[in-house]
């Protein structure tokens, strides 16, 4: 299972806990209620935990990205024919400013990283 996925099964277990402890306190159930906290502070914990790990993995894999010797923006026409850029650039990786990684490199138009000049 990769991280993402596993971010967002810790949000579904935060969000059922929440209601738990939402119902818990409605009934006045202290013991439940006191789980339910502890259970919660745990599960934010974790959230926090693979968000960080999340944020390393973006910022290396950026830092690979921008080790690459090569990178232009692309054209509206190779960006409509993608498919036969990448089959005619080896190694290149098309990075768009709207994703995670785009958002974190900083980048305002759809750039591509090679090896070579393209």
């Amino acid at each position: 299972m990769n991280l993402k996925q596993e971010l967002q099964q810790l949000n579904n277990k935060l969000d059922k806990f929440r209601r738990k402890l939402a119902g818990a306190e409605e009934r006045g159930d202290k013991a439940i209620a006191g789980q339910a906290k502890l259970e919660i502070a745990k599960t934010t914990k974790l959230i926090a935990s693979m968000k960080n790990q999340q944020t390393r993995q973006m910022n290396d894999q950026g830092a690979d990205l921008k080790s690459l010797p090569f990178k232009r923006e692309l054209t509206k026409a190779e960006q409509a024919d993608m498919g036969k850029l990448k089959k005619s650039v080896k190694g290149l990786v098309v990075v768009h400013p709207m994703t995670a990684l785009g958002r974190q490199m900083g980048i305002k138009k759809v750039t591509g990283f090679a090896p070579k000049a393209f």
